[in-house]
C-alpha cells in the first residue's frame, strides 16, 4: 500500500470521522486515506484496532483484499475474537477463493457470537464451496497421480511421457493446479529426474513447470530454492541446446521476479520492501550468476544467457545489483569474458558464441548506467583499470591481445569507460604496435579497436594523423579478416563528418573506391563474418551522397546486402546494415536548422554544415522507390526480429520512408510489413513507435483498410494511429493518423466501438478547435465517419456543447470542412430527435442555415437540405418553429432551381415542401380559398 502523507494537524478523532463520512458517502478511495493518516496519530491500541477493522471495509470496497486481510490480521492478532475483523477477513478469504480459510474464520465467528444471523447463509455457502472444493482436490490428485505414472515412469512409451509432462505444464499454469502440483512433491520429482533425462523436450516442460510454480508466489520459490539450491539453476544452464538454456533462463528470471516484486509486465518494478526482505536471496543469485560467467566449463549459449540475466535486472535500484557487482569484484569477471576470442583455442579457454562480446558489451554499459554518483563511477572506472593493469604487466602477446579485445567491448559498449582506458599513457601507442605487428590475429584485434575508438570527428583526426598509414598498409595484407577491418576503419574515417557535404578528411574520390572495395567483399566474400564488416563499412561510406547514387544504382550490391539482411546474424551487423538503408533513405533524424542561427553562425565564423545536392527531395524519392522495388520490405520483416530497441528504431524509419512513397504501399503489405509495423508501433522507443505508426496510417490512408488490415488488424492499428494525435507529434503525423482513422470508422461498428473504448473520440475532437486548417478537416471528417455510431450519437445528445460546435463547423470558411461537418449533423439529425431538437438551442441557427442551403458548393447545399428534412420529418413542433422562418423561402427558391447538377438539392427542397403540406404548415394550391 502506498504511503500516505502526513496528516496537517487534524487529530485522530477527526480523521477517523472524515473517513466515516466518505465510507457512507462511497468515496471508498478518500475513507482510506482518512484511515492511513489517523492510524500514524492514533495514540492507543483500542484506536489503531478500531482504525484498522475500518480501513479493512474501505479496503474490501476497493477489492484490495490481500491488504484488507493484512489489516484484520493485524487486530486479530491482538484480539482473536473480534466478530467484525473475522467477517472481513472471512469476504477477503473467499473472494481470493480460499474458501478452507474463509469457513475456518465464519465458524470462529459462530462459536464466540452464536447469535450473529449475517454469518449463517456466509457459513452454509462456505460449507457448500469447501465441500466441492475437497471433492475437485481429490479428483485433481487422482488426475495428478495417473499424470506421474506417465511423466516419471522411464519405461514408458516416450511420446505418451512428453504428453503427461506437457498435461502436468498446462495444469501449472492454474493457481489451484500449481498449488495441488507442489503439495504432491513434483520439485522433488523433477530434481531426481532430471538428472537421468535425455528427451529434451521432456526436460524443457521439467523447466516451464518449475518455472510456473514459482511465477508470483514467494513461499514457494522460497521454498524451491532451499530445496534445489540456486546452483542447480545455473548447471541447467549448462546446455548445448538453444530451448533447455531459453526455459532455463526464464525459469531463474521468474525466480527473480517473485523475491523481487516484479511482475514480469515490462513497465513493472521491483517493491522495496520484497527486496529487503529477500536480500540474501537475490544477492545469492547474482553471486552464482556472476561466478558461473567466467567458468571454463559452460556452454557459450548458457554464457551468454547469463550475461542477459545480469543485464536485464542490474538497472533496478531496489536489486542493487550494480552496486554489488563493484563490492563481490563482479566486473573482472564480466571483463575475462569480455577478453576472450574464439582463435584461442585450448583447454583454459572460455567456450563463447558470436554474439557474447556484444552480450558483454550492452552488459557492462548497463552497468555504468547505474553508477548514479561520481564515487560509483570512480569504483567503476578502478574496477577496470585493475583488470587492464593485471593484463599489460604480463609480457606476453596472448595478454596483450586480451587487453586490446577488452578496450574494443569497452569501445562498444561503455564508451566513456572505453576513452578513459584509450587515454591512459601506453595503450594507443600499444594498439598501433600490434596493428605494425606480422601476426594476423594482432592485426585483426588492433584493427577492430581502431575502428571502434574512431567514435567522434575529433578522435577520427587523431587517428588520422596517428594510423591511417597503418590502416592502408594493413588493406594490403593477404589475410582477408585483417584487410576488411582495416577497410572499414578508412571507411569509418572517412565518414567523420557525416552528412557534411564540406567535411572531406580524404581526396575527393577516396569514398567511392571504399566502397567499390566493400562492394567486392560483399559481394564475392563467401565468410559471414567479412560480409557483415562490408555492411558495416557502407553504413559509414553511405552518409557520402554520392556513396548514396552509386550504391542505390547497383542492384548487385543492394541485392547482397538485402539478402544478408535476411540471413541469420548478430544484432552488430543488424545494426550496420539498417544504417545503410536510413542512409539511403535519408530517414536519420534531421535537425531543423533556423535561418538566423545560420546567420549567427556566419557572424561568429563557425562552420555550418552543407547539404550534398544528391540529398534533395528528388534524389530521394528515386532512391527510396529503388529499394522498395528491390524488395527491401521483406528484408526489413527479417531484421525485425532483433531484440534491440535502437535496431527497431531505424527499421521504422525506413518502413516510414517506404510507406511515404504511394506506390510502395501495396508493396510494404503484400511482403508482410503490417504484421511487424503493429507490435513495433507499440513497444520500443519513443521514435520508433511513432514512425512504426506513421508508416501504417499511410497504408490505411490510400488502400482499403480492409485489405490493407484483414480480420483483427482493423483493430489493432486503432492504438498506434491514436499514438499520433499527441501535440508533441508533429502535425503531418497528426493529419495522416485522422485520415487513416477516418477510413477505418467507415469499416464496421465493431471498429469504431473501439475507437471509442481507445478514448479516441475525445483526441479527434480537440483538432476540430484547430486553427490549423488541414487538421480541423480532417478531425471533422473522421467524426463524420465516427457518427454513424450508436455511441457518438447517445455522446452528442448529452448535456453537452458538442453538437453545438459541430453544427457551427457547417460554415467554416474550408468548404471541406463545411461539407464533412453538415454531413455529420445531417446523419446525428436523422438518428437522434435530440440532435434535432438541440438545433434551435443554438443562438445562430437560423444565420447558419442561410449560409448553408445558400452555400455556392452544392454538396453542402445537398448536405444542408438533408438536415432541413430530418428536422421536419422528426416531430411536428420542429418543423413549424423551422418552417415558419426564412428558411421556407429558401426552401421554395431551391425546389425551383434549374442548374446543371442541382437536380438533388431540388428534388430534396421538393421533398421538404411536401412534408410540411402534409402537416399542414402550409397549404396545396389547390387548398386556397379566394377570399385569400
Amino acid at each position: 500500500m502506498k504511503s500516505e502523507p502526513q496528516s496537517s494537524g487534524q487529530s485522530f478523532e477527526q480523521l477517523k470521522e472524515e473517513g466515516n463520512a466518505a465510507f457512507k458517502n462511497k468515496n471508498w478511495e478518500q475513507a482510506l486515506k482518512c484511515y492511513t493518516r489517523a492510524l500514524k496519530v492514533s495514540e492507543s491500541e483500542s484506536d489503531t484496532l478500531v482504525c484498522l477493522k475500518n480501513r479493512a471495509a474501505a479496503l474490501l470496497k476497493l477489492e484490495n483484499y490481500e491488504e484488507a486481510i493484512a489489516d484484520t490480521t493485524k487486530v486479530l492478532d491482538s484480539s482473536p475474537n473480534d466478530p467484525k475483523a473475522l467477517y472481513r477477513r472471512c469476504q477477503a478469504l473467499e473472494h481470493l477463493n480460499r474458501f478452507e480459510e474463509a469457513y475456518r474464520d465464519a465458524r470462529h465467528i459462530l462459536l464466540v457470537d452464536p447469535g450473529n444471523k449475517d454469518v449463517q447463509p456466509v457459513l452454509a455457502r462456505l460449507y457448500q464451496k469447501v465441500q466441492e472444493y475437497a471433492r475437485q482436490n481429490s479428483e485433481l490428485n487422482t488426475k495428478i497421480t495417473q499424470m506421474f505414472n506417465y511423466a516419471f515412469n522411464f519405461d514408458e512409451d516416450e511420446n505418451k511421457r512428453e504428453t503427461a509432462m506437457n498435461n502436468i505444464l498446462v495444469l501449472a499454469r492454474e493457481s489451484s493446479g500449481a498449488k495441488a502440483l507442489f503439495d504432491t512433491d513434483i520439485v522433488d520429482r523433477i530434481f531426481s529426474a532430471v538428472k537421468v533425462e535425455k528427451n529434451i523436450d521432456i526436460r524443457v516442460s521439467m523447466f516451464y513447470i518449475l518455472d510456473e510454480l514459482c511465477k508470483n508466489n514467494v513461499t514457494r520459490t522460497k521454498k524451491m530454492i532451499t530445496t534445489l539450491g540456486i546452483p542447480w539453476f545455473i548447471d541447467l544452464l549448462n546446455s548445448k541446446e538453444d530451448s533447455e538454456v531459453q526455459a532455463c533462463q526464464k525459469c531463474i528470471q521468474t525466480i527473480i521476479n517473485s523475491l523481487s516484486g516484479l511482475d514480469g509486465k515490462k513497465d513493472s518494478f521491483p517493491s522495496t520492501e520484497a527486496c529487503e526482505e529477500n536480500k540474501k536471496e537475490i544477492d545469492t543469485i547474482l553471486t552464482c550468476l556472476v561466478y558461473a560467467c567466467n567458468s571454463r566449463s559452460i556452454t557459450g549459449v548458457a554464457r551468454d544467457a547469463i550475461l542477459q540475466l545480469i543485464s536485464r535486472n542490474v538497472h533496478y535500484k531496489a536489486i542493487n545489483w550494480a552496486m554489488e557487482l563493484i563490492e563481490i569484484k563482479g566486473l573482472q569477471r564480466i571483463m575475462e569474458v569480455a577478453s576472450e576470442l574464439s582463435e584461442f583455442k585450448y583447454e583454459s579457454s572460455m567456450n563463447i558464441t558470436e554474439h557474447t562480446r556484444a552480450m558483454v558489451a550492452a552488459c557492462l554499459a548497463r552497468i555504468y548506467e547505474n553508477m548514479y554518483y561520481d564515487k560509483a563511477k570512480n569504483d567503476y572506472l578502478e574496477n577496470i583499470n585493475d583488470f587492464i593493469k593485471s593484463k599489460i604487466i604480463t609480457p606476453d602477446d596472448e595478454s596483450k591481445i586480451r587487453v586490446v579485445v577488452a578496450i574494443t567491448v569497452l569501445l562498444s559498449g561503455p564508451l566513456e569507460v572505453g576513452n578513459f582506458i584509450m587515454g591512459k599513457d601506453g595503450v594507443m601507442e600499444m594498439i598501433l604496435s600490434m596493428a605494425n605487428n606480422d601476426d594476423p590475429l594482432q592485426q585483426k584485434v588492433a584493427c577492430e579497436c581502431i575502428v571502434c575508438a574512431i567514435t567522434k570527428q575529433d578522435r577520427a583526426q587523431f587517428v588520422v594523423s596517428a594510423g591511417v598509414d597503418i590502416l592502408k598498409k594493413l588493406y594490403e595484407s593477404k589475410d582477408e579478416a585483417v584487410r576488411i577491418r582495416a577497410l572499414v576503419g578508412l571507411c569509418k574515417t572517412a565518414s567523420a563528418g557525416g552528412t557534411d557535404a564540406s567535411v572531406r578528411l580524404f581526396a575527393d574520390g577516396s569514398t567511392k573506391k571504399m566502397a567499390e572495395a566493400c562492394k567486392k567483399f560483399l559481394i564475392k566474400s563467401q565468410d559471414k563474418d567479412t560480409k557483415r564488416w562490408a555492411a558495416e563499412g557502407f553504413s559509414f561510406l553511405s552518409f557520402d551522397a554520392e556513396v548514396k547514387e552509386m550504391l542505390v544504382e547497383d542492384e548487385p550490391a543492394i541485392r547482397a546486402l538485402i539478402e544478408v539482411a535476411k540471413s541469420n546474424i548478430d544484432s552488430a551487423a543488424i545494426y550496420a546494415i539498417v544504417n545503410v538503408f536510413v542512409n539511403l533513405c535519408n530517414a536519420y533524424e534531421k535537425k531543423e536548422i533556423l535561418p538566423e542561427m545560420i546567420e549567427l553562425a556566419k557572424f561568429a565564423k563557425r562552420h555550418i554544415p552543407e547539404e550534398h545536392e544528391f540529398d534533395d527531395e528528388d534524389f530521394i524519392t528515386k532512391r527510396v522507390n529503388i529499394l522498395g522495388k528491390l524488395g527491401l520490405t521483406s528484408a526489413l520483416v527479417s531484421l525485425s526480429k532483433v531484440d534491440s530497441e535502437n535496431c527497431k528504431e531505424l527499421i521504422c524509419r525506413v518502413f516510414n520512408a517506404l510507406c511515404g512513397q504511394q506506390e510502395l504501399r501495396g508493396l510494404v503489405v503484400q511482403q508482410g510489413g503490417v504484421k511487424v509495423l503493429i507490435p513495433m508501433s507499440l513497444e520500443g522507443t519513443d521514435n520508433g513507435k511513432k514512425h512504426a505508426a506513421q508508416a501504417l496510417a499511410r497504408i490505411g490512408i490510400t488502400m482499403d483498410p480492409q485489405v490493407a488490415f484483414p480480420g483483427q488488424r482493423c483493430i489493432e492499428v486503432i492504438r498506434p494511429f491514436l499514438l499520433l494525435l499527441h501535440p508533441e507529434c508533429p502535425a503531418l503525423m497528426n493529419f495522416e493518423a485522422m485520415l487513416a482513422l477516418c477510413n477505418l470508422a467507415s469499416v464496421s461498428e465493431k471498429v469504431r466501438e473501439h475507437v471509442f473504448k481507445e478514448n479516441g473520440v475525445s483526441k479527434i475532437e480537440s483538432y476540430m478547435f484547430e486553427d490549423h486548417l488541414m487538421l480541423r478537416r480532417a478531425a471533422t471528417q473522421c467524426i463524420t465517419n465516427l457518427s454513424m455510431s450508436p455511441i457518438l450519437i447517445k455522446q452528442y445528445e448529452g448535456e453537452n456543447d458538442k453538437f453545438k460546435f459541430l453544427f457551427l463547423l457547417t460554415c467554416d470558411e474550408d468548404t471541406e470542412t463545411s461539407k464533412a461537418a453538415a454531413g455529420a449533423v445531417a446523419i446525428l439529425t436523422l438518428n437522434s430527435e435530440k440532435c434535432c431538437d438541440k438545433i434551435f438551442k443554438i443562438k445562430d441557427w437560423l444565420e447558419i442555415f442561410r449560409q448553408i442551403l445558400a452555400h455556392p458548393d452544392t454538396d453542402v447545399q445537398l448536405r444542408a437540405v438533408a438536415i432541413v428534412e430530418n428536422i421536419v420529418t422528426s416531430k411536428k413542433d420542429n418543423a413549424e418553429e423551422l418552417l415558419s422562418s426564412q428558411v421556407m423561402e429558401i426552401l421554395m427558391a431551391l425546389s425551383i432551381i434549374h442548374e446543371d447538377g442541382k437536380e438533388k438539392v431540388r428534388e430534396a427542397a421538393e421533398k421538404c415542401l411536401k412534408r410540411a403540406e402534409e402537416l399542414k404548415i402550409i397549404k396545396k394550391p389547390d387548398e386556397v380559398s379566394d377570399e385569400e
